[in-house]
């Protein structure tokens, strides 16, 4: 874990750095946000940021939106400041600290960003013998793809193997190639120089560089334009790369594992992947089952959801009662991990008595899981039927873009999401987005954090 410190709390938070180093941090400190902003852009990184009150938290927020640094922010200030910690919290700090630091709140909030999505918890036997391959291989400096189906535990199984390996006190950097629009992932991969192209008012290191000693996580890759592949196969071949307005390779010395929930030899036949990068990356495949196919990895991962989000949400620790465990032993979860975790979520949220029952067990609407494919076929084809119905009479782009904007309007302008859910590449989405919005069509702005089309 690294953390920046920002501000006059040196002196104030010294507890605090001795709590984050105890626990294997790295800890900058920055005067002012300038030089924090400077600290990102060098290649230091951080996992989280700590700033003063007294400081522009607004400004900070600000800047690692723009230059598309993924850094939660913590302020800090003394105990009476309320009308600062509010102004923090609308500015888009994660959380408000008051001074002096009380050394278990300090140890909490540590400890919720290093285990924040990083939870990894099996037991089914597919998934142990797949621990295994991925824990043999993990001292090698090879480079690993990890395929299945989203939700499916993807960036964990990197995590894991990035923990396992010699590299494991380095840096561990993670790219979402397909929430990056293809003008700005080659700078965020591989940096730029100042002056490299309009915007670019400082030198910028890339992921690349940030991950050097490390393991650099490039999440589904099968997003990344032709093109820039090219470049990428280049530094994995030589391991340097170049920056953006660049004129000297730099070296880097990293683990790439990459990550896909498409079939990338499908990709290659056609013709939106290199042959040649998927098999310099393929040197190792961890095929991670999806849950569906460990039913004995449900109840385990269940009770550990359970106590996880009692414990976060300030409620006891109910056990999953005997009918509520029998639901989700029958249910498909899509999904796969992500969706149980949010049906434990509500779960948790909903049950009323000393345990959770099956009556918590819902969708976001309330309905019940679906328990068997027959039923879920069944409840499709039925919906499938009253849907067409209404298709009498119109042109297939009407229908293709209706169909488009409102599937954007249920992930909430979540471009990377919507595309998965219409089984499109994000590029193409991005191109009909693009298209409407010419043609005068309200199109749904980006959710808040997530890269425009």
């Amino acid at each position: 874990m690294r953390l920046t410190i920002v501000g006059h709390l040196k002196g104030q938070l010294t507890q605090a750095t001795r709590i984050a180093m105890d626990r294997g941090a790295a800890v900058t400190h920055a005067e002012s946000v300038d030089q924090a902003m400077r600290s990102l852009r060098a290649g230091r990184g951080a996992d989280l940021i700590m700033i003063d009150v007294a400081l522009d938290v607004r400004e900070l927020i600000e800047a690692l939106e723009t230059e598309r640094f993924h850094v939660p922010v913590v302020a800090c200030g003394v105990e009476h400041d309320a009308r600062a910690a509010v102004a923090a919290i609308r500015a888009g700090a994660k959380e408000y600290i008051p001074l002096p630091p009380d050394p278990e709140l300090i140890a909490a909030v540590l400890s919720a960003v290093a285990d924040d999505a990083r939870d990894f918890v099996f037991r089914d036997p597919a998934m142990v013998s797949l621990i295994k391959l991925a824990t043999q291989i993990a001292a090698s400096s090879a480079s690993v793809l990890i395929t299945g189906e989203s939700g499916s535990g993807k960036e964990m199984l990197a995590r894991h193997v990035h923990s396992a390996s010699p590299r494991a006190k380095a840096p561990f950097v993670s790219v979402n190639c397909a929430a990056i629009p293809e003008q700005l992932l080659e700078s965020e991969l591989f940096g730029h120089e100042k002056g490299a192209f309009t915007g670019a008012t400082a030198r910028r290191i890339g992921k690349f560089e940030e991950a050097s000693g490390g393991t650099l996580l490039l999440d589904e890759i099968s997003e990344m334009d032709v093109r820039l592949q090219a470049k990428l196969l280049r530094a994995l071949q030589e391991r340097v790369i170049d920056r953006v307005g660049g004129g000297k390779p730099v070296p880097v010395d990293i683990r790439v594992i990459a990550t896909s929930n498409r079939t990338l030899a499908d990709e290659v036949r056609k013709g939106t992947f290199r042959e040649d990068l998927l098999y310099r990356l393929n040197v190792v495949n961890l095929k991670i089952p999806p849950l569906r196919e460990r039913p004995a990895d449900i109840i385990e991962l269940a009770t550990h959801f359970a106590k996880k989000y009692a414990v976060a949400n300030g409620l006891p620790v109910r056990p999953l009662a005997a009918e509520a465990r029998v639901e989700l032993a029958r249910g498909r979860f899509p999904g796969n991990v992500r969706e149980l975790e949010n049906t434990i979520h509500r779960a948790v949220l909903l049950a009323t008595g000393a345990e959770i029952g099956a009556e918590a067990i819902r969708t976001p609407d309330g309905s019940p899981l679906d328990a068997t494919p027959r039923g879920a076929a069944a409840r499709a084809a039925e919906t499938a039927e009253t849907v067409a119905r209404g298709f009498v009479g119109r042109t297939l782009a009407d229908v293709e873009r209706d169909l488009i904007i409102d599937t954007l309007g249920h992930t909430r302008g979540n471009r990377t999401h919507a595309a998965n859910i219409l089984g499109i590449s994000i590029r193409t989405l991005r191109n009909k987005l693009n298209q409407y919005d010419d043609e005068g069509f309200p199109v749904p702005p980006p959710q808040a954090g997530v890269a425009a089309a």
